[in-house]
């Protein structure tokens, strides 16, 4: 059990100090790098990892000021604060962000849809179509209402002196938008024969873009419900026995190393501890996978979480809240997910530059055709085509999504990841060796084949 415990801490040397922050207004890799670049920043600061699909950063240092770390995050255009432990309030506030771009995506995909149905329409020469007033109408508040997050964004990541995925977003879907108002307001198109608008391109690609950040939340959210049923698995009070041997039942933090806590037959052991009287078999299923019951007596080691059987127990307290050994194992589960795979370390390599030289391509994109003698509105487009094909972020998100969701559904399975390096290095897997072949079984032994040995003979006996 102790090594148990020394595994699932997920610490590094005793001297170091680790936070956790929340940071608020990621949206790709470049963002990742901007935010660990800060943070390192900091003096007493010597390890930043943040984790673009669960939005945390995990900043460890030795005499570093939390302060000025959120601060030094602030300046480079992101939101942070601290946070502990994964709770009930983080997951009612993800549950409402969830509900919101929900309602987000119904209203930007009602308001498309009958763009892209007017462009279906001119696409088979068909000669009626929305007038351009009604593409204007329905595109405004997709562009400027419910693509404003991009332009935020965009705008902080300027004044930091970067560029990301939002940025490419605001700038094509602007572009597109704004070609298409000027087209419209110089007469140019009024719905019939005239030059074609590019209010549906700029919706599509807002509406597809809201429909992509909601599935990364969704993905965030069943994977922190993963670590909330872990968590659930802990009691929230325990019963303290007075000097007296009088028992009373006090909340879980106010109780202390060394206090004597009495169990039930058939409640969860509220604390890690060793039995002081009393025995009993003991569920461990939710740490070891044991299948059945284990025998425990004076002196046995006990985990909180752990289910209680038919015997009443007396337990010295040995540790509490985060740090029992079911606290760790969460800790161990969320330090996996933040951690990077080596496929990301070069994946945020690649998108340190790929926004810059987007811009950089749709820019030469633009100058090349206004050189080849085609109109400004061809020219636009064809820029715009570049910087629109570039906006969706698949090449800095698919990677910390997959390794959240798969440590997320391995800890609902009771599989536990200890980083993203060994979850990688699994897929080459070819063979396994388990040994503990009890903790593989369901507990219900029954006769799968028998056999006949040769010369073996049956006797009946009687009196």
């Amino acid at each position: 059990m102790d090594q148990m415990s020394d595994a699932a801490t997920g610490r590094k040397d005793a001297g170091d100090r680790v936070i956790d922050l929340a940071v608020e207004g990621m949206t790709c890799a470049s963002c990742v790098a901007r935010v660990e670049r800060a943070a390192r920043k900091v003096a007493g600061v010597s390890g930043a990892a943040v984790n673009l699909a669960s939005e945390r950063a995990r900043i460890s240092g030795a005499g570093f000021d939390a302060a000025a770390v959120i601060a030094a995050i602030g300046k480079a255009g992101y939101a942070a604060r601290e946070v502990a432990e994964s709770g009930a309030a983080e997951a009612t506030r993800r549950a409402a962000d969830g509900r919101r771009e929900l309602r987000h995506v119904i209203i930007a995909a009602l308001l498309t849809a009958p763009l892209i149905g007017n462009m279906a329409l001119h696409m088979a020469g068909a000669p009626l179509g929305l007038p351009g007033w009604a593409e204007l109408a329905l595109a405004t508040p997709v562009q400027l209402w419910l693509g404003a997050r991009f332009y935020r964004a965009g705008w902080a990541a300027l004044r930091a002196g970067a560029g990301n995925m939002d940025l490419l977003v605001a700038l094509g879907t602007s572009a597109a938008y704004g070609l298409s108002l000027v087209l419209l307001a110089q007469g140019w198109a009024g719905g019939h024969g005239g030059a074609p608008l590019y209010f549906d391109s700029a919706a599509t690609v807002i509406t597809l873009i809201l429909f992509g950040k909601w599935l990364e939340a969704r993905a965030r959210r069943q994977t922190g419900a993963a670590l909330a049923a872990l968590a659930a698995l802990r009691p929230t009070t325990a019963r303290l026995r007075d000097a007296d041997g009088g028992e009373r039942e006090v909340p879980i933090g106010q109780v202390g190393r060394g206090d004597l806590v009495a169990v039930r037959p058939g409640e969860r052991i509220p604390v890690d501890g060793v039995i002081e009287a009393g025995e009993s078999s003991v569920d461990l299923s939710m740490l070891t996978g044991e299948s059945l019951p284990v025998a425990r007596g004076p002196g046995g080691l006990v985990p909180g979480g752990a289910i209680n059987g038919e015997g009443a127990l007396l337990l010295r307290t040995e540790a509490v809240g985060a740090e029992t050994m079911l606290a760790r194992i969460i800790r161990l589960v969320e330090t996996a997910q933040a951690e990077k795979a080596p496929i990301q370390r070069l994946v945020d390599r690649v998108a340190a530059v790929f926004v810059p030289v987007v811009v950089a391509v749709a820019a030469a994109t633009l100058a090349g055709w206004l050189l080849a003698g085609a109109g400004a509105p061809v020219a636009i487009l064809n820029a715009v085509s570049v910087l629109v094909i570039a906006c969706p972020c698949a090449l800095g998100l698919a990677t910390p999504t997959a390794v959240m969701a798969g440590t997320g559904v391995a800890a609902r399975h009771g599989i536990l990841v200890k980083d993203a390096e060994a979850l990688e290095a699994a897929a080459r897997v070819t063979a396994i060796a388990f040994d503990k072949t009890g903790t593989l079984t369901e507990g219900k032994p029954s006769v799968w084949r028998w056999r006949r040995p040769r010369g073996f003979r049956t006797r009946s006996c009687s009196r």
